[in-house]
């Protein structure tokens, strides 16, 4: 008899890509779960916020400009955009933001230097800053030896110049200057006057100062008080005594 062909019965499989989608989704339900609850815990949250290198801004006034804020999303601030923010403050030259995980947000500042004083109407002592910003200052925060401006329009181009140049000069060249009044002339209409501690009267020009600055002080160095004339030419001219006296060259108020 011809043996009957028994067919082969397949075994069940299990359904394995079933099986993985359902880990996958509950995989991302997890992960979704995790993210929610850390987006709404404090770990993710602006929680400290350090600024240092300031002197004439005010905790506050950092804190309007640069739009921090303690309790917002740590991921949220942009450091490029708080930066841009706080350069809106005149008195800002740079600031570098640094953001440390977890919650704390740190701002270096670094400020336009001072380079002279002025007067207030009131009578208060006013900082001219390198790029002609003028800002209010304590008596514990002046720098004696920075120059006085007197004399000086407010709205005169040739005093925010004045200020850059002297923003460029190392100090120790410009430490015996007491005061810089404006004395325009037709030819010159950036000259000046300036008045030493070592009782010299120097006239030159902003546009010429920071390269007259060396011999300026080689004068001051080797010479007696007078007059340093630094333009075209370099002169110098000692004052005459009177008498026994000498001319006290170094008033507080001067003419032009």
């Amino acid at each position: 008899m011809p043996k009957a062909h028994i067919p082969v019965l397949k075994e069940n499989k299990p359904k394995r890509k079933a099986s993985r989608r359902i880990i996958a989704i509950l995989l991302l339900l997890f992960v979704a779960i995790l993210v929610i609850l850390f987006f709404r815990s404090p770990v993710s949250q602006v929680t400290e916020i350090q600024f240092t290198g300031s002197t004439f801004s005010s905790r506050e006034q950092l804190l309007q400009a640069s739009g921090l804020k303690t309790g917002t999303q740590y991921f949220g601030v942009s450091p490029s955009k708080v930066e841009s923010q706080l350069l809106q403050i005149k008195s800002i030259q740079k600031a570098v933001v640094d953001k440390h995980f977890p919650g704390k947000i740190s701002v270096r500042i670094e400020e336009y230097p001072t380079v002279a004083y002025e007067l207030g109407a009131e009578g208060n002592l006013d900082a001219i800053l390198a790029n002609g910003t003028k800002v209010s200052v304590n008596s514990s925060g002046i720098a004696v030896e920075k120059p006085i401006l007197t004399k000086w329009n407010t709205t005169d181009p040739n005093k925010v110049e004045l200020c850059k140049v002297l923003g460029k000069i190392p100090n120790e060249l410009t430490s015996d200057i007491s005061e810089i009044i404006p004395s325009p002339t037709a030819s010159f209409p950036d000259r000046i006057k300036l008045y030493t501690r070592s009782r010299f009267v120097v006239i030159t020009a902003i546009s010429l100062l920071s390269d007259k600055v060396e011999y300026l002080n080689q004068v001051i160095e080797t010479a007696q008080p007078g007059t340093i004339t630094m333009l075209e030419a370099d002169t110098y001219t000692p004052f005459q005594p009177l008498g026994d006296d000498v001319t006290d060259q170094n008033a507080t108020t001067h003419d032009n």
